[in-house]
């Protein structure tokens, strides 16, 4: 899958092109031998999250205009909200604020308040690289898959179509095929269907997250 999104800070707004295509069996180990040999490793990021937007009304996989999720990275949670259609090339506000650690449970209180009761949650794990001033995270769905994400932070609008091109090229150099539309939603579908888990409000204990994933 290819898209856009439009980061907003209190400097400047940029603009973030990101790709992600599926990884074969073998694909993880071998992408990130080649990615230790010629690029350099930033991290590794334990993410926990609940997508919302599966049960926005009107809206769900394809047809989303809002990503509205919990999630929280190496324990960090936060509130991250993105306008604008999802897939393809499109351009996304990005909307952020962090907490502080163990906070988590909290926020799940304060959402299903506001009345975000039912989400879909997920466990993903990644290891990020930067190549070729590009950031590179294969990404593992324990139990599952592993796909890559690619992307590369611009100035302006103007610098998106030739950044774009960049990145597909980088990765057709490295033997990656990239997720059509349709390709990724089937995937989001399959992950739904397999492993991912419907959280729902009703069904929580207090202290849950805290409890179970150390968040």
């Amino acid at each position: 899958m290819e898209y856009i999104h439009l980061q907003n800070n209190a400097m400047q707004q940029t603009f973030e092109v990101e790709v992600r295509g599926p990884l074969a069996e073998q694909q993880p180990a071998h992408i990130e031998e080649y990615l230790k040999k010629y690029g350099t490793f930033i991290g590794e990021k334990k993410r926990v999250l609940i997508d919302y937007s599966f049960f926005l009304k009107g809206e769900g996989i394809a047809e989303r205009t809002r990503d509205i999720r919990l999630r929280a990275t190496n324990g960090v949670p936060e509130i991250i909200v993105k306008l604008g259609a999802w897939g393809g090339m499109d351009s996304k506000e990005e909307l952020s604020v962090l907490t502080t650690k163990g906070r988590f449970d909290t926020l799940v209180k304060i959402f299903a308040t506001l009345g975000y009761t039912r989400g879909m949650l997920c466990v993903r794990n990644s290891r990020v690289y930067t190549y070729r001033a590009t950031e590179f995270a294969i990404v593992e769905v324990p139990d599952h898959s592993y796909y890559y994400e690619t992307e590369k932070i611009v100035p302006t609008i103007l610098d998106v179509p030739r950044t774009h091109e960049e990145i597909r090229q980088l990765c057709k150099e490295m033997g990656l095929s990239i997720f059509s539309n349709e390709d990724y939603f089937a995937y989001v579908e399959k992950l739904n269907k397999d492993v991912n888990v419907i959280f729902d409000f009703a069904h929580y204990t207090d202290g849950y997250f805290h409890t179970t994933f150390g968040i």
